[in-house]
């Protein structure tokens, strides 16, 4: 038992040594690396890194740290070689499943998206007056039809869509349809804007 117990503290403190020497703040390499090794830390999504640090979703600092994780997730491959695809390859087994499979919200490129509640919708959308009255004549709708569109099939929608199913696994068939995405993008520049789109299955 021992011997397991000072085998985590070495992978614990080595993590933090690397996370340190890529430039993450003392304190905050040493929560990331409680109970996670680097493969587990680039796994985690913006909200996971939040929380395990105790910073704001919003602050540049969170933004700092995401990219170098998101770097670290780059680096992989070095060397270019020749792949032959075989049937082997796409076997289901081959997949990458669950915590194997990259996050594609960790990218560096990738803005953050988190998928708004329902019940968020009018409030968040408000500053767009997009309230119209209803075609039925009484009261009215959130035209969500007019925000930006993103196609269902998009590589972060599927990320968001993963996440919800896995929290709640009774989720309808077709419920992602017309659900609203929120995109926040960080710039040094002009700092952090905000901007919604419409979950279509379509162009």
């Amino acid at each position: 038992m021992g011997k397991a117990g000072g085998r985590n503290l070495v992978v614990k403190s080595s993590t933090k040594k690397r996370l340190v020497e890529l430039g993450v703040p003392e304190e905050h390499a040493h929560k990331l690396a409680d109970d996670a090794n680097m493969d587990a830390i680039k796994q985690m999504s913006v909200e996971q890194v939040a929380k395990k640090i105790g910073i704001e979703m919003d602050s540049a600092e969170l933004e700092k740290i995401m990219d170098i994780i998101r770097e670290q997730g780059t680096r992989k491959r070095t060397r270019s070689r020749r792949i032959t695809i075989s049937q082997k390859a796409i076997d289901d087994d081959d997949i990458p499943m669950g915590n194997d499979r990259f996050n594609a919200l960790n990218h560096h490129l990738v803005p953050h998206h988190e998928l708004l509640p329902e019940n968020e919708e009018a409030t968040a959308l408000a500053p767009w007056e997009l309230e119209v009255p209803d075609i039925s004549g009484e009261g009215t709708r959130l035209a969500k039809e007019l925000l930006p569109k993103i196609l269902i099939t998009d590589p972060a929608v599927q990320v968001l869509k993963e996440m919800e199913e896995i929290a709640n696994d009774e989720l309808p068939a077709g419920w992602l349809t017309n659900r609203v995405v929120r995109v926040k993008r960080y710039s040094r520049s002009s700092g952090t804007t905000t901007a919604y789109r419409l979950i279509v299955e379509e162009n």
